[in-house]
C-alpha cells in the first residue's frame, strides 16, 4: 500500500492499480500520481526533515551551548534542592526514579552528548506538559509541534512522514543536477534527462501548448467534445477497438483493470488479473452523495471544461457533454463494491478460463482485447488461459451499463467521450501550464490546497515514479552507508521474536493454528536498504534499456513510460515470481508487507531520524522504526494477511473455531474505531480494520522487544535521562511513537482519508492503539478508567 490516495499502514485494493500486492506502514498525506496505468491492479497499501538540519551550524553551536547550560543550571539547582530536602519532585504519571538521589545526596545527571541533546530538543518542541497524558497522548506528545508546523502553502497535510521526504527529495535534486559526468550509469543519466525534461527550463511545454495532445486524440480516432479540432465518427467508433487501443497501445485506464500479478493461490507464478475500476474522483462517495459532495462535483465538471476549452471544444457544449460523462462514472460508482465490503480474500478470488469471463461479461472479446496486448511480448492468449477476477457482479453489471450505452449513437459518444477523457486527464500535466493549472480548483475542493509546490519537487517525485531505482542508486550512495543495516536487521528479529512469544498468551487461538502461525513468522524474510543490483550499472541499465527519455519532449517520455511500463508488466506472465523484487524504491519514506511473497521491506529512506538512528537512544528506535517493523511483520496477521499461509499462498490454513473467534475479537477493533468521530464524521473501522490490527500488534510487539533489549544498555544514551525531560526510556518509547504521527490536516482531506483511507486518522492511530495497550497505562501510572487507560480493551495479537 501506498500513500498516493491514502494515510497508509495496510492492505487495500485501489482503483488505480500497482505493482506490488502490499501493505505498507502508511503516511498522512493524499496526493496526485499520474503514473497509475491499467495495468497495475493489486497494490494493497508507506513522509518529515528534522529542524535540527535546517538549522545553520552557528545556530546549532549557539543551541547546543544553550542547551548545555540550561541542564547545567538545572542539575545544580536539583543537587542543592536535593541536599536540604531530600525530596524529588515529579510530574505526574511520570517514574520518580527518573532521576536517581543517592544516600549521599548525589544525583545522576542526565545524558548529556549531543546525540541525547538533540533528542531531547526534538522532543522538547513537540511535547505538551499542560496535557494529562493518560488523557489525550496524542495532544501531550504533538501539540506544540502542531503549533509550531502549521500546513506550508501547497499543501493539504503536513507531519512527520512529509518532512523527511522533503529531505530526501533535496538530496535526490542536488545529486540530479551534477555534471553527467559524475552519474556511475546510464539509467542515472536517463533521470537526470527525464527532470530536465519535467523542469523544462526552455519552456518546450509552453510553446508546444495542446499540439502533443490533439495529436495523440487524432492518432485514436478523435473526441467528439473537441471534434471540430480532432474528428469523431461515431459510425466508425466500437467499444472494442477503443479500449484495445487506450488500454494496450497507450496503457491507459476507464472501465476496469488488469494486470499480470502473483497468483494469491500459487505464488510462485504469474496470472493476469482483473478488477473493478474506472473512477476519475478518489470516492465512489464522492458521485453517490451528491448533496454532501456538490462542491467537488461542481469543480469537477469545471475542471474538465477548461480542459476542453484548452483542447478547442465549445464550453457551453463541452459542459453538456462533460455533464453526461460525470453521469456515466455515477453508474459506474453506483456498482462498484465499496472498500470496506472486500476485504475477505477467499471471497474475492475466482479463477475461471477467458471462456468463461466472455459468458460472464460479453461486453467485449476477452480473448482478442488480451491476445492484442500480448503481441507486445510476442505471447498467444486462448480462450483456455486462465485470469483471476476479483470483482465479478462488477463486471457482470458494467455489462448490463455497456449494454444500454451501445444503444444508440448519442450514448455511445458519452462512453468515447469518458474513454477518452480517461486518458485526457492523465496527460494533462504533461502539458503547459494552462492545463496544469487547470486541476487546482478540483483539487482545493478534494484536498483543501490547491498546490503550489515548487516545480523541483514536483519534478524529482516523478523522476522517481519514472525511474526509481536509477535515482535510488544515486541516493543510496549520498546518504545511505549501510551501517544500519545491520542494525536493523536485529530489530526486526528481536521485534519477530516478542511477537512469537505473545502467541502463547492468546486463549482464542488452538494449539496447531499457534503451531503455524510460529512457522508463518519465521519464515516472514526482509528486505533493508535497497536491492543491491541498482549499485552494478550493467544490472541497473538492463532494467531501463528499453525506456527512451528526450530532455526536451516531457510529453512523449510519458508516453514511452507508459508503453515501457505495459511491456514489463506482460514479460512476467510466462515467468516465476521473484521473491526478491522490490515494489518501493530506496528513497521511499515507507515500509511494506506483501502477502503473496511472505515479506516485509525497508527502504533507506525510512531508515532516517526520526525514525531510526545508529546514534539514537534505544528506546526512540524501538518507539518509531521498531513499531513500524511490528506493524509490517503484524499484518502478516491482520483479517486478510491471515488468509496467506507461510509460502504465501492463499487458502484456509486456520481451523473453522480459530477463525470464529478471531472474527469476534476482531469486531471489538470495528466498534472502537467506528466510535472515533473527526469533524463530526464516524471513522469505517471495517475499512481501517486491518491497519488497526498492525498498529495495535506492531506497537505491542516493539515494546516488549524494547524491554527485552533494555537490560543490555550500558551507554550514556542508552541509560541516563534526556536532559530537560522528567520521563523514563520507557515513557520515551511511547512519545517517540506517538511523535512519529504529529501532523497537521486540512478539514478536505480528513474527510477524503474517512471516505477513501484504509489507516485511521494520525491521532487515532495514537490514541487507539495506546488505549488498548495495558503496558502503556502501567508505564504512565494512568487510573483505570481514565480515557487512555478504558476497562474494556480491544486485544487481538
Amino acid at each position: 500500500m501506498s500513500l498516493i490516495m491514502s494515510v497508509q499502514m495496510t492492505r487495500y485494493k485501489q482503483a488505480q492499480f500497482a505493482d506490488e500486492d502490499s501493505s505498507s506502514i502508511g503516511s498522512v498525506q493524499i496526493t496526485e500520481t499520474r503514473h497509475s496505468p491499467t495495468r497495475h491492479i493489486r497494490y494493497h497499501t508507506a513522509r518529515g526533515t528534522s529542524l535540527w538540519n535546517a538549522r545553520s551550524k552557528l545556530e546549532k553551536v549557539l543551541l547546543l551551548l544553550v542547551l548545555i547550560s540550561a541542564v547545567t543550571i538545572v542539575a545544580l539547582i536539583s543537587i542543592l534542592a536535593t541536599e536540604s530536602t531530600r525530596i524529588l519532585h515529579v510530574q505526574p504519571h511520570v517514574d520518580s526514579n527518573i532521576y536517581k538521589a543517592s544516600l549521599d545526596g548525589d544525583v545522576s545527571l542526565p545524558c548529556l552528548n549531543k546525540h541525547c541533546i538533540f533528542a531531547a530538543s526534538e522532543i522538547l518542541h513537540s511535547i505538551d506538559s499542560t496535557v494529562d497524558p493518560c488523557d489525550d497522548f496524542y495532544a501531550y506528545s504533538c501539540n506544540q509541534w502542531i503549533k509550531n508546523n502549521p500546513i506550508p502553502d501547497g499543501k493539504s497535510m503536513w507531519g512527520t512522514f512529509g518532512k523527511l521526504e522533503q529531505q530526501n527529495q533535496l538530496v535526490v535534486k542536488n545529486v540530479l543536477e551534477r555534471p553527467e559526468a559524475e552519474f556511475k550509469s546510464k539509467s542515472e543519466k536517463k533521470a537526470k534527462l527525464y527532470y530536465q525534461s519535467c523542469l523544462d527550463e526552455d519552456e518546450t511545454m509552453e510553446k508546444l501548448g495542446a499540439d502533443p495532445l490533439l495529436k495523440l486524440l487524432k492518432n485514436i480516432g478523435g473526441w467528439n467534445i473537441t471534434a471540430n479540432v480532432t474528428g469523431f465518427d461515431v459510425k466508425k467508433w466500437s467499444l472494442q477497438k477503443s479500449l484495445q487501443v487506450l488500454q494496450i497501445k497507450y496503457n491507459m485506464g476507464g472501465l476496469f483493470g488488469w494486470a499480470v500479478g502473483e497468483d494469491d493461490r500459487n505464488s510462485s507464478r504469474h496470472i493476469i488479473q482483473i478488477d473493478q475500476g474506472g473512477l476519475t474522483l478518489p470516492s465512489r462517495d464522492n458521485y453517490l452523495n451528491k448533496t454532501a459532495n456538490a462542491k467537488i462535483l461542481t469543480a469537477y465538471l469545471d475542471y474538465m471544461v477548461k480542459v476542453s476549452v484548452l483542447l478547442g471544444a465549445d464550453e457551453a457544449d463541452a459542459r453538456r457533454q462533460m455533464a453526461d460523462v460525470i453521469d456515466f462514472e455515477t453508474n459506474l460508482a453506483n456498482i462498484t463494491t465499496p472498500q470496506d465490503q472486500r476485504r475477505d480474500e477467499e471471497e474475492m478470488y475466482h479463477l475461471m478460463t477467458i471462456k468463461e469471463l466472455q459468458v460472464k461479461a460479453p461486453f467485449i472479446v476477452w480473448r482478442d482485447h488480451f491476445d492484442e496486448a500480448f503481441r507486445l511480448v510476442k505471447r498467444k492468449i486462448t480462450e483456455q488461459e486462465n485470469v483471476v477476477v476479483y470483482a465479478p457482479e462488477y463486471l457482470e453489471k458494467l455489462n448490463a451499463l455497456i449494454v444500454e450505452y451501445n444503444s444508440t449513437d448519442e450514448k455511445k459518444t458519452t462512453l468515447n467521450n469518458y474513454l477518452v477523457w480517461q486518458t485526457v486527464r492523465t496527460l494533462t500535466s504533461c502539458l503547459s501550464k494552462a492545463f496544469r493549472d487547470a486541476y487546482k480548483g478540483l483539487r482545493k475542493a478534494l484536498i483543501g490546497s490547491d498546490g503550489g509546490e515548487e516545480p523541483w519537487r514536483y519534478c524529482v517525485s516523478d523522476t522517481t515514479n519514472v525511474l526509481g531505482f536509477a535515482i535510488g542508486a544515486m541516493f543510496v550512495r549520498e546518504v545511505f552507508h549501510g551501517e544500519s543495516k545491520s542494525r536493523a536487521e536485529e530489530m526486526i528479529n528481536e521485534v519477530r521474536t516478542a511477537f512469537k512469544d505473545n502467541l502463547k498468551n492468546l486463549a482464542w487461538m488452538d494449539n496447531e493454528t499457534r503451531r503455524l502461525a510460529n512457522e508463518k513468522a519465521d519464515k516472514i524474510s526482509d528486505m533493508i536498504g535497497f536491492p543491491d543490483y541498482i549499485l552494478t550499472p550493467e544490472e541497473l541499465d538492463k532494467k531501463y534499456q528499453d525506456l527512451n527519455i528526450d530532455p526536451k519532449t516531457y510529453f512523449d517520455n510519458n508516453i514511452n513510460f507508459n508503453i515501457y511500463s505495459l511491456k514489463k508488466n506482460l514479460e512476467k506472465l510466462d515467468q516465476p515470481v521473484d521473491k526478491t523484487r522490490w515494489g518501493m524504491t530506496p528513497p521511499t519514506v515507507n515500509a511494506y508487507y506483501t502477502p503473496t511473497k511472505n515479506q516485509i521491506v525497508f527502504p533507506a529512506g525510512i531508515l532516517q531520524l526520526p525514525f531510526f538512528g545508529m546514534q539514537n537512544p534505544k528506546s526512540l528506535n524501538y518507539g518509531g522504526m521498531g513499531v513500524v517493523m511490528g506493524h509490517e511483520l503484524t499484518h502478516a496477521f491482520d483479517d486478510q494477511g491471515r488468509e496467506y499461509d507461510k509460502y504465501g499462498n492463499l487458502h484456509q490454513w486456520w481451523n473453522n473455531k480459530t477463525i470464529e473467534k478471531f472474527k469476534k475479537e476482531t469486531e471489538c477493533f470495528n466498534k472502537q474505531y467506528s466510535s472515533y468521530k473527526v469533524n463530526g464524521k464516524n471513522l469505517n473501522g471495517k475499512q481501517t480494520m486491518g491497519e488497526n490490527i498492525a498498529d495495535n500488534g506492531g506497537l505491542k510487539a516493539a515494546f516488549h522487544a524494547y524491554i527485552k533489549n533494555e537490560k543490555y544498555s550500558i551507554t550514556d544514551t542508552d541509560t541516563l535521562p534526556l536532559p530537560g525531560l522528567n520521563l523514563t526510556h520507557r515513557q520515551l518509547f511511547f512519545v517517540s511513537f506517538a511523535q512519529v504521527w504529529c501532523s497537521t490536516v486540512t478539514d478536505e482531506t480528513t474527510t477524503l482519508q474517512i471516505e477513501k483511507d484504509p489507516h485511521s486518522p494520525p491521532m487515532y492511530r495514537v490514541i487507539g492503539s495506546l488505549s488498548n495497550l495495558q503496558e502503556f497505562s502501567d508505564t504512565f501510572k494512568c487510573r483505570p478508567g481514565a480515557r487512555m487507560n478504558p476497562v474494556n480493551k480491544c486485544v487481538v495479537w
